[in-house]
């Protein structure tokens, strides 16, 4: 019995691999230059771990951006944490990879979403040779286009 080649996932696996080295980078060196990142996750993922009054204020899906203020950016294989500044109130998080749903740096226009089968459909309009362009989603800045790459479009169902 075959069982097939699952290139969603393989890709999907190397887009949060891309944003494990990142994040492991910033964690060693700092942002670079300009760089900064919005990343947008799933607050109803089991392994999320965010403070009650950010999962009550955010009970779906929720935008963290990682720029001027950050500490104890700790990056792990399968999830990194962070303490983020949220009204003078430092909050630690802990996100799983698995959770992201959008990781964007405007700053170079570049960004990776995450799709699930359902979204495919909604998006197909919207997506042109695997690119799909962001305009009013508000999870990601009006700081200029990102290009996010969808795969998910050529995975059999």
């Amino acid at each position: 019995m075959s069982r097939g080649i699952e290139y969603g996932k393989l890709m999907h696996d190397a887009m949060r691999g891309l944003i494990r080295q990142v994040l492991s980078d910033v964690a060693r060196n700092g942002l670079p230059g300009e760089h900064h990142f919005f990343i947008t996750f799933d607050t109803t993922h089991p392994e999320v771990a965010i403070a009650d009054w950010l999962r009550e204020r955010y009970p779906e899906e929720m935008t963290v951006v990682i720029q001027h203020w950050f500490d104890n950016l700790d990056v792990g294989e399968d999830a990194f944490s962070v303490t983020l500044n949220f009204g003078n109130s430092p909050e630690p998080l802990f996100i799983p990879y698995d959770a992201i749903s959008t990781f964007v740096d405007p700053s170079v226009e570049f960004g990776l979403r995450f799709e699930t089968q359902e979204s495919d459909e909604e998006d197909a309009d919207e997506e042109e040779d695997g690119i799909a362009r962001e305009g009013t989603d508000d999870a990601v800045p009006e700081q200029g286009e990102a290009e996010i790459v969808s795969l998910d479009k050529f995975r059999k169902t």
